[in-house]
């Protein structure tokens, strides 16, 4: 398969286009410099060549072989800066297109590459290869810009020698369409293509897509200074997917202009690689779009373009599916907890709702609500369900975590969809009417629990001591369901630090310093205030007996029902015991399902088994009566 190089691009650079974004090809590679390392590249856009200099920053990728000579890459940021008379492209930034592949095309000042060594043409005279001898004055020139050592850039005048064997006949692209002055050539409008058929060798391309998602406006700040962001979505006739990315300027174009449903012809855009850490559509590229590109709205619907593409995976099949992953699935909803204000890894508050979906698999699995989800589709689904009703809730785009089972939580792109009219939809009503809302479910997020098999984990408190439960290697992880009796609150949380390292709150404990401010050990910093943890110690009691557990923060407010922030702030700011005792109160000789962990610890000389709440909720009476029948009908099957 050929590989077509941008046309006329070395031209179009020495004339000062920046925003080419060439596809070129690496024919030679040099490092220069004793101080500090320096690679100068030869490319070629299969007709000319130019000298270039690679950014210190991008060293990395030819030591790494990422770069090589015939590689071909695609210049993204570049400069052309003359030294001494002479134009040198400046690369400071481009990504690899192909590792490896044949000199293209014919171009002049070919060196002589041991990677990729010239054929001669077949009924020629055999002959030495072309010599490209050094030019001693452009190379000292360099050494005084440059600063570095000695450097042998190649001649490409007259001290060539005339004969040169044909590498390969050249192949002639078609032309490179661009609006870059005096290069432009043509307007006509671009091709329609299938989202499937885009790759970055084309020139001109159009697409026919509908937006099935927008994301929010994004901004950033780096070493570059402030910037803005946002993506869209788009699915077009043939099911082909890909996600589309403005920065800055084009932002201002095109945000007010996106809406989700509408269907647009966009071209003049460019292709990179997807990032696959943030990007989960089934595609190897995404569009970036510029200040030259278009976007047209299309005033017909166009029906054959569907509204939104479903890849339903059962409940059931999540239970094996890897951490991170990002799928769509589809169930009932049979409950919805409260929402509750969670500090985020940030330092950031946000709410966070927890659902439970079951389906014709036979599991049910939970949904993690976050932000935004909780207000709007969140409080729909609880209103619906207060009422006796089950709606149906499509996921799109849900995010796999395997904490304590496997649960899917929502992400930035994420859409739900209640009640939706899908042939899925209507198929899980009628199974739900017909009696699958009596029909039992395994839970793969509350029954099956690491290290452990599925159907050993519900237990009593009794069996905590009798079993000798925390007591091996590795801890043991139970779920029980339990009355909370007893809450200690003399000392229910303490100060953490409310500082990020990485992408985690630090959470150490912090001390008050001789100014009044928090001191952190740790982060060996200063703050005016501190964030307040949950450290609860809670006394639970069963049928069987009754022990003392700990709750941090997630599950304390999980228990409590607000931050322990709320908490101190009513016992110790406002003084409101009357609130305060409410609080505390309305949560004893409550029912919960407690998912514990028991692990053994040594305390000074003492070995002290330790039990930790790693996730608390509410007992559901509905579901736990149709656990209990199935549990009757195991053992009378027995």
């Amino acid at each position: 398969m050929p590989v077509n190089l941008t046309a006329n691009a070395i031209t179009a650079i020495n004339d000062g286009d920046v925003n080419l974004k060439p596809l070129v090809q690496v024919l030679d590679i040099k490092l220069i410099g004793s101080t500090q390392e320096r690679y100068r590249l030869l490319l070629s856009d299969s007709v000319e060549t130019q000298h270039a200099m690679l950014a210190t920053q991008l060293n990395d990728r030819v030591k790494t072989g990422r770069v090589r000579k015939g590689s071909v890459i695609q210049l993204i940021e570049y400069i052309c800066s003359t030294v001494q008379n002479r134009k040198i492209i400046v690369v400071l930034n481009m990504e690899t297109i192909i590792p490896d592949c044949d000199i293209i095309g014919n171009p002049k000042g070919l060196p002589e590459l041991d990677s990729v060594p010239p054929k001669p043409t077949p009924g020629t005279t055999s002959g030495p290869p072309s010599s490209i001898n050094n030019n001693n004055v452009a190379a000292q020139n360099l050494r005084t810009s440059f600063g570095h050592g000695k450097s042998s850039f190649q001649n490409q005048g007259s001290n060539t020698q005339s004969f040169r064997p044909t590498v390969q006949p050249p192949y002639q692209p078609p032309p490179n369409y661009k609006n870059h002055g005096a290069i432009m050539r043509n307007e006509a409008p671009a091709r329609i293509i299938p989202i499937a058929a885009l790759n970055p060798y084309q020139g001109r391309w159009a697409i026919k897509a509908r937006v099935t998602a927008k994301g929010d406006l994004r901004r950033y700040n780096n070493a570059r200074g402030d910037g803005k962001v946002f993506s869209f979505d788009l699915l077009d006739s043939d099911g082909g997917e890909i996600r589309v990315t403005c920065f800055n300027a084009v932002v201002d174009r095109f945000y007010e202009t996106i809406e989700v449903g509408k269907v647009y012809v966009i071209s003049k855009g460019s292709l990179k690689p997807a990032q696959k850490n943030f990007n989960h559509l089934k595609n190897e590229w995404e569009i970036f779009l510029e200040t030259t590109s278009s976007v047209d709205l299309c005033p017909d619907e166009d029906a054959s373009i569907p509204r939104q593409q479903f890849s339903f995976r059962p409940i059931s099949e999540i239970e094996n599916a890897e951490s991170n992953s990002i799928l769509d699935i589809i169930g009932i909803v049979v409950t919805v907890n409260p929402s509750v204000p969670i500090m985020r890894k940030n330092g950031m508050e946000t709410q966070r709702r927890i659902l439970n979906l079951k389906d014709q698999s036979g599991s049910s699995i939970e949904l993690t609500l976050w932000g935004e989800f909780c207000n709007r589709e969140g409080q729909q689904l609880q209103e619906t369900t207060d009422t006796g009703n089950f709606p149906i809730l499509a996921v799109k785009a849900g995010k796999v975590n395997d904490f304590s089972g496997k649960s899917i939580g929502t992400i930035s792109a994420t859409q739900l969809f209640i009640n939706p009219d899908f042939p899925e939809a209507h198929a899980l009503r009628d199974w739900f009417d017909q009696g699958g809302k009596d029909t039992a479910s395994h839970s793969i997020s509350r029954d099956f629990v690491p290290g452990g098999t599925k159907n050993d984990v519900r237990k009593n408190l009794t069996q905590i001591k009798d079993e000798g439960l925390g007591r091996s290697d590795k801890p043991d992880w139970i779920t029980v369901k339990a009355t909370i009796s007893f809450i200690k609150t003399d000392s229910f949380c303490y100060t953490a630090c409310p500082l990020t390292i990485g992408d985690r709150q630090c959470s150490k404990k912090v001390t008050k310093s001789g100014n009044s401010r928090w001191m952190c050990d740790r982060c060996n910093q200063e703050f005016e205030e501190c964030d307040y943890r949950y450290l609860l110690q809670v006394q639970v009691q069963d049928y069987s007996g009754l022990t003392w557990v700990t709750a941090f923060q997630e599950t304390g407010e999980e228990i409590l029902g607000c931050s322990a922030k709320e908490l101190y702030a009513l016992k110790y700011e406002a003084q409101d015991d009357v609130r305060f005792g409410e609080i505390i109160r309305n949560c004893l000789f409550a029912e919960f399902l407690l998912k514990l962990k028991i692990k053994e610890e040594t305390y000074g000389d003492e070995q002290r088994v330790k039990i930790t709440v790693v996730k608390a909720d509410k007992v559901n009476y509905s579901d736990e009566s149709r656990f209990l029948f199935d549990m009757v009908s195991k053992f009378h099957l027995r």
